[in-house]
């Protein structure tokens, strides 16, 4: 079955000034179609703060053609290995908003067992350069909301140079997904997003962008000393 995963890793200053230049997950590997390698970005934080770029915190988003093909390259690549060391989720694909040139959507849906079950949201963005200032007016608004959201379990953005902005969050329900989108939230200042994207509907700051939501599958290793993102799993498996 075709999967996609999200990882977060930390690794060396050097090994990541190094990766600015090259892409360490070889476009040619076996079984992958496409993937983003990105620095990880702290939601919400001043833009000219140090802790808005996350130097040496990774952040990988790939397409596979099948688990057995990441399992293989989890365990037998040397940056596989690297990978491993930290954590990932691995996700199917369930709806997808605006268009990528990259990726390839599935023709099959997943679909949620339970109104209870998590789903996971991920936006690439490649950015119009003289669009940047005004996309961060409105977007650091609606950076604040999904990280104080209580509905999130997991959020991150992360920075591709010269032009990728990416985010990626893990939510307990797909209720409280979509009533964060459409303003409907129980958090001050509701309607950040939706503002955001009518104005993104005005006159947009990309030259691409997509969402994408997924099931997530299952988990694996650890960030921040935390193993366990999505306690549903546990719940859940016998």
């Amino acid at each position: 079955m075709n999967i996609f995963t999200y990882h977060l890793v930390e690794i060396s200053f050097s090994y990541a000034v190094k990766s600015l230049f090259v892409n360490p997950l070889d476009k040619e590997t076996p079984g992958l179609v496409h993937a983003e390698y990105m620095t990880a970005m702290k939601l919400g934080a001043p833009i000219f703060s140090p802790s808005r770029f996350l130097t040496r915190q990774m952040a990988v988003f790939a397409q596979w053609e099948n688990e057995k093909a990441l399992d293989d390259y989890l365990q037998k690549e040397k940056f596989g290995a690297q990978l491993n060391n930290g954590w990932h989720v691995r996700l199917a694909f369930m709806r997808q908003w605006g268009k990528t040139s990259k990726f390839k959507i599935p023709e099959h849906k997943a679909t949620l067992e339970l109104a209870s079950s998590p789903v996971v949201a991920v936006t690439i963005a490649r950015m119009k350069p003289w669009a940047i200032p005004r996309f961060l007016r409105w977007g650091r608004p609606v950076e604040k909301l999904v990280r104080d959201h209580n509905g999130t379990l997991l959020s991150m953005a992360s920075f591709k140079f010269p032009n990728t902005i990416s985010t990626f969050s893990i939510w307990k329900t797909e209720k409280e997904m979509t009533n964060m989108v459409h303003g409907h939230s129980k958090m001050a200042q509701p309607k950040r997003h939706a503002n955001a994207m009518k104005e993104r509907e005005r006159k947009s700051f990309h030259f691409e962008f997509v969402t994408l939501r997924f099931k997530p599958i299952s988990e694996f290793g650890t960030w921040q000393e935390k193993d366990t993102y999505i306690p549903y799993f546990e719940l859940h498996t016998t």
